[in-house]
């Protein structure tokens, strides 16, 4: 299994357009500047995800079926992948470039993403398992685009970790 990063995209505020980058540094609690990270998305303080991965050929489905182009970042994910199931990261530790993260949980498409993207039938695309999933930073460095996915070892989920970690960003 692996695969490669295609798109990097942050934003500094909840709502506001997501930007494509070249290359990103990853820090406790996301990305450096994105909007999780700086604590001004738009679910910061009670559903957030450090950092969101979606997989490009997910893009390219939604485009085919549905006639949605997500290409220009209003998926509102932060890594476009290609050539990996995003889902087998999940309880996966996992690099990119020097940063090492872990899968959490699958990101299921809100309401939100669909007013932010400003066209109807986003939300329901993103649906099926195209949503793309949550990781946590576990190892900072910085990750460009067309670094390889170095798949790790399986990690035991931990849902009381997961609750610690949102309790500490909310103190």
């Amino acid at each position: 299994m692996s695969g490669t990063v295609e798109g990097i995209w942050v934003t500094e505020e909840g709502s506001a357009p997501m930007e494509a980058v070249d290359a990103v540094r990853a820090v406790r609690g996301g990305l450096e500047g994105d909007r999780y990270q700086r604590g001004t998305g738009y679910y910061s303080g009670f559903d957030e995800c450090e950092v969101t991965l979606i997989e490009a050929e997910a893009i390219e489905r939604i485009q085919q079926d549905e006639g949605i182009d997500l290409t220009d970042g209003r998926h509102r994910r932060n890594v476009v992948t290609r050539g990996i199931d995003v889902h087998e990261l999940l309880d996966t530790r996992f690099t990119l470039g020097e940063a090492t993260f872990e899968g959490t949980r699958p990101r299921p498409p809100c309401a939100h993403v669909e007013q932010v993207a400003g066209e109807d039938g986003v939300a329901k695309s993103l649906g099926n398992d195209r949503g793309g999933i949550c990781a946590r930073v576990v190892d900072g460095g910085e990750f460009a685009v067309g670094d390889e996915i170095e798949v790790g070892e399986s990690v035991a989920p931990d849902p009381d970790g997961l609750a610690d970690a949102i309790r500490d960003r909310l103190s």
